[in-house]
């Protein structure tokens, strides 16, 4: 998944700092929808994923304007938990972030009505 940095993407939209480039919370969340993709493979009928833990290092800025694609690069499901190596990489090639999310596989239906 290839995303363009905009103005809505910076730390200051975001409310996480005071400079003009790509926000964590951001990035985070570009790295958590990959893995909703990727779990999708991993799903069996009637289970979708909830997100549980993510650990993620954001190592560099990526200004307005630029781009950054976000990549599952390992998968595993362990009974109801599915564990994800995320990496996210700007155009030039340099490492943004990486790090683990983990999901849980839940049976859709009854997740849903234990809060509806």
């Amino acid at each position: 998944m290839r995303h363009e940095v905009t103005g809505a993407d910076t730390a200051i939209a975001l409310g996480s700092g005071d400079v003009p480039v790509l926000g964590t919370p951001r990035l985070i969340a570009w790295l958590e929808a990959a893995t909703v993709e990727a779990a999708a493979e991993l799903l069996q009928a009637g289970e979708t994923s909830v997100g549980t833990a993510i650990e993620v290092q954001h190592r560099a800025p990526t200004a307005v304007g630029g781009s950054v694609e976000v990549s599952v690069t390992e998968r595993e499901r362990a009974g109801k938990r599915l564990e994800f190596t995320v990496e996210a990489v700007d155009q030039e090639g340099t490492v943004v972030g990486a790090g683990r999310i983990t999901r849980a596989a839940v049976d859709r239906e009854r997740f849903v009505a234990g809060f509806a």
